[in-house]
């Protein structure tokens, strides 16, 4: 009787099982990094179509960085940016929705520190002054704040008495954010740089973005 040749061995099938799980152990990593970058890019574009939508307000309204007490995404959409979608970071797990509405998830937030109803004349250090930012809630895991109901604004007091702070940014293991700044070009920072906060006599930048410990 002859021996079959078309079965494999329980070795054999061991090893290619052995293999298989080393190919994904090696390719899992490589595609997670490759997802991170794809979400820090989109993340960037919508921050610069957000900067290109306020130049175009901006220009038809004299410089005056929206009304005060009003809800900054209403000024912009939909006659300078069409799709509310822009307004959700790819990093925000939220379901999304062109609603426009108060269930619609809104990730990025404004400069809370007395921006809005000034003149952009007024900034000091535009390059430096973060205008807009993804706007996290506390804690250590990434989430957002914010929906299209409300005036959203970016992280200004580091300190949250009563509460947690937020543990970094959305990006690279928590380690980076991407913000729009005062001369509205996008740029990525790391969280550290972010919300650093001091005296506006030691000559840093910092102090030109907000104050971490007040309003």
């Amino acid at each position: 009787m002859k021996k079959s040749l078309g079965a494999f061995t329980l070795i054999e099938l061991l090893v290619v099982i052995a293999i298989i799980a080393i190919l994904v152990g090696i390719a899992l990593p490589v595609f997670s990094t490759v997802q991170e970058k794809g979400r820090i890019t989109q993340d960037m574009n919508n921050l610069r179509q957000i900067g290109i939508a306020t130049q175009l307000y901006l220009n038809d309204n004299d410089s005056i960085l929206f009304p005060t007490g009003s809800v900054w995404m209403s000024k912009l959409t939909p006659k300078y940016l069409p799709a509310w979608k822009i307004y959700q970071s790819p990093f925000d797990k939220r379901i999304a929705s062109e609603l426009g509405d108060s269930t619609t998830p809104v990730s990025y937030g404004i400069n809370g520190n007395g921006v809005v109803g000034i003149s952009t004349d007024k900034i000091a250090r535009p390059s430096a002054f973060i205008l807009f930012a993804p706007a996290q809630v506390r804690g250590t895991k990434v989430a957002f704040t914010g929906n299209a109901g409300g005036t959203v604004t970016v992280l200004k007091d580091t300190s949250f008495p009563g509460g947690s702070p937020v543990a970094g940014g959305p990006q690279n293991k928590r380690t980076r954010i991407n913000a729009l700044f005062g001369d509205l070009h996008a740029d990525s920072m790391t969280w550290t740089t972010f919300k650093t906060d001091t005296s506006a006599n030691s000559g840093d930048d910092a102090n030109y973005r907000w104050k971490a410990s007040g309003p």
